[in-house]
């Protein structure tokens, strides 16, 4: 019978013995038991000196944070697991209990491209110590880092090694507060968290090196000059569904726009049964720039939305977003947005924005600007962060090239991640939007499913995005493929 060696981490004096003697860890599977107040996980020199320690064929990292508790089968499930061959890392799903309470909290499988640094293993982790032997042999130990030493080590694994999730609840964790949740949406785009985001870019860049995923950036193009005519400078693509008590504000927001090019402004309405159809029209019966279109088909998500702006005539040679519950910051942000797409000649420039409430106030973060963007180095970060920002703007032949997916979750970073693999984008650091927090959004008060589903597209988003990038680079970086 393999033995683990059990670690708990983030473990004060007064919670050793209720782990030793009452909780998972005074089961007989498990051989040395040891403690630790502070996040072995985080710090590079730590993990490596634990490591070292590690005498059993199996390691378990358990953060004492919430106690957690193992049924003796559960731990005998995941020893089961690592007797196939080439398993480097188990987890599983887990119970949140909280008084007489007990909730499943289902986690996602690991795909290729879960590479975000806070992808949800849950409480507890089972390493087999041979994978981490021979990662750490094959692509270096773990650097002297701050905060990331498990992503790296996780990574690490990963190349050579499967990780493998069992979608079954092995054990419990009692939820105190705003333990045992999801972290907050924006909390890598928050200001206080940019040391660690730098520290987790670095890690991330090596391992795409490490799989030949990595673009260097001289290798990025800008966008050949499109030899069709088209009818304005610039669109507008606002899609809509029911948003009677915002729709107006945003179009005016676009209405008021003061440009040296001729715009036109392309609502998509799709199909709207709460009188946004009735607005719509009668707006655009009165400004000749609006255009309001409603699709024949009845089948579209957001993206199909876009695809029905972007292909139609009226199209200008750039378009740029605007969401039906958001508004641009002033009058200047479609000049501003358009003569950034022209100067760099850009595949896609995105502005910043700033968080406010329904009644525009400003909130928590307040401006996101995505700073960890560089003109080195974001293309490839992009991949392991969850968005790129808005307003977004773009050229309209590139984007007739690729397409939206027809989906309402997701497609805008899909196509950005495409963009960004062979073309340059430009960035605008001051804020150009207001972007509405409420609970009309689509990510607004998400269960867990849910969540684990948006997050689950975006995994295979990157795994996509990742394996195009490993073929383009084997076929030296040109336009196949």
């Amino acid at each position: 019978m393999r033995r683990l060696t059990g670690v708990i981490y983030n473990c004060k004096d007064r919670e050793i013995e209720k782990y030793t003697k009452e909780g998972m860890l005074s089961l007989g599977l498990i051989e040395p038991i040891i403690t630790c107040d502070y996040d072995i996980t985080s710090s590079g020199g730590s993990l490596n000196s634990i490591l070292k320690s590690i005498k059993t064929d199996l390691l378990l990292l358990v953060s004492a944070e919430s106690p957690v508790t193992f049924k003796p089968e559960g731990l005998e499930k995941v020893i089961e697991r690592f007797s196939s061959e080439g398993v480097g890392l188990v987890y599983s799903d887990y119970y949140v209990t909280k008084g007489n309470k007990k909730v499943l909290y289902p986690l996602n499988d690991y795909q290729l491209g879960s590479v975000r640094d806070d992808f949800d293993f849950g409480w507890a982790l089972f390493f087999s110590t041979s994978s981490i032997k021979k990662a750490l042999g094959s692509y270096g130990s773990i650097p002297d880092v701050e905060y990331g030493a498990l992503y790296d080590i996780r990574l690490k694994i990963s190349i050579d090694h499967r990780i493998v999730h069992i979608p079954e609840p092995l054990y419990e964790v009692e939820e105190h507060g705003e333990k045992a949740r999801p972290k907050s949406l924006f909390a890598y785009v928050d200001p206080k968290n940019r040391g660690i985001q730098e520290e987790m870019e670095g890690i991330f860049t090596e391992h795409l090196k490490r799989i030949n995923a990595y673009i260097p950036a001289h290798r990025l193009k800008q966008v050949e000059e499109s030899p069709y005519e088209f009818p304005v400078e610039a669109s507008v693509v606002i899609p809509v569904k029911d948003r009677r008590k915002t729709i107006q504000e945003a179009l005016g927001s676009a209405l008021c726009q003061k440009t040296d090019f001729p715009y036109n402004i392309i609502v998509v309405d799709n199909h709207s049964t709460d009188g946004t159809s009735k607005i719509l029209q009668e707006m655009a019966d009165t400004h000749d720039t609006i255009l309001h279109i409603i699709p024949e088909r009845t089948d579209l998500a957001i993206g199909g939305c876009w695809n029905e702006a972007i292909f139609s005539k009226a199209c200008g040679r750039y378009v740029v977003q605007l969401d039906s519950d958001d508004l641009y910051r002033d009058e200047n942000v479609l000049q501003e947005m358009v003569n950034k797409l022209k100067e760099g000649r850009y595949g896609m420039v995105v502005g910043s924005y700033t968080l406010v409430d329904m009644d525009l106030n400003e909130i928590p973060p307040g401006i996101v600007d995505h700073r960890e963007w560089t003109d080195e180095n974001g293309h490839n970060n992009a991949l392991r962060i969850n968005g790129f920002g808005a307003p977004r703007g773009f050229d309209t032949s590139l984007l007739r090239r690729i397409g939206f997916l027809n989906v309402s979750y997701g497609e805008d970073y899909g196509i950005a991640l495409k963009i960004c693999r062979k073309y340059r984008v430009g960035r605008i650091f001051n804020s150009l939007y207001l972007c509405r927090r409420w609970s009309g959004n689509t990510d607004s008060s998400l269960t867990v499913d849910e969540k684990n589903r948006n997050d689950a597209f975006k995994d295979s988003l990157r795994t996509e995005e990742i394996m195009a990038r490993i073929l383009l680079n084997k076929k030296g970086g040109g336009d196949e493929g």
